[in-house]
């Protein structure tokens, strides 16, 4: 049984960087624009009404969710080596990008947009269980030690958001605070995860190496 590790391509920790910047741009968004918008709030009022036609600032926050998809699709194309060759990888790499692809749509088609919904739709369940997947691809993978857990329990978070959003009972949080906890393990793996493959050593690969024999080889 082969157990991979410690090192990354500098592609991988390119992405890294990619996810930090596009989660942590978003948060500051999400501040700044609830900040402007008068009577907002965050336990009643969703997310999306931060881009919505009432918000006065609603491209800042368009804008930051359309970043956010497309750095992060960024980062799916680059961090690809800093997994174990196999289909637990892939799964999570190929649903992440289409999380990206719904943050992107998010922001295109804001709040009152016909397709909105199901492209936040389509953002929140691929992140959650793209989260699932990426702890499977971590295992035997000393470069991912530590953060295996985590990374479970964020996509486990993740789905509880989720039903608690869309269910009859939001516990108390309101309708917007049930979104931000669906929401906040998404980006916090984003920051974390990425931190994580920015301090990790790396090696120059060799051009005629494909993701497969650089997985093997790392």
């Amino acid at each position: 049984m082969v157990t991979l590790g410690p090192l990354v391509r500098r592609s991988a920790r390119a992405g890294g960087g990619l996810l930090v910047v596009g989660s942590l741009q978003f948060v500051a968004a999400m501040g700044v624009v609830q900040y402007a918008h008068p009577g907002y709030s965050i336990r009643q009022n969703a997310v999306s009404d931060l881009g919505g036609s009432h918000s006065p600032w609603a491209v800042l926050f368009n804008l930051s969710s359309i970043l956010l998809g497309l750095l992060t699709l960024g980062a799916v194309l680059l961090i690809r080596s800093a997994f174990r060759k196999g289909k637990s990888s892939k799964l999570a790499l190929g649903l992440l990008a289409l999380a990206s692809v719904g943050a992107i749509g998010i922001g295109v088609f804001p709040e009152g947009s016909r397709l909105h919904g199901s492209f936040a739709e389509l953002a929140f369940l691929a992140s959650a269980v793209s989260l699932l997947f990426f702890s499977l691809a971590m295992l035997r993978d000393t470069r991912w030690d530590g953060y295996r857990l985590f990374t479970f329990a964020a996509g486990l978070v993740t789905f509880l958001g989720i039903l608690l959003y869309g269910g009859p009972s939001t516990l108390g949080l309101g309708p917007g605070g049930a979104e931000r906890v669906l929401i906040a393990p998404i980006l916090l793996w984003g920051v974390v995860a990425g931190a994580h493959l920015l301090r990790l050593p790396s090696y120059r690969a060799s051009p005629v190496n494909s993701w497969e024999s650089d997985a093997g080889a790392a």
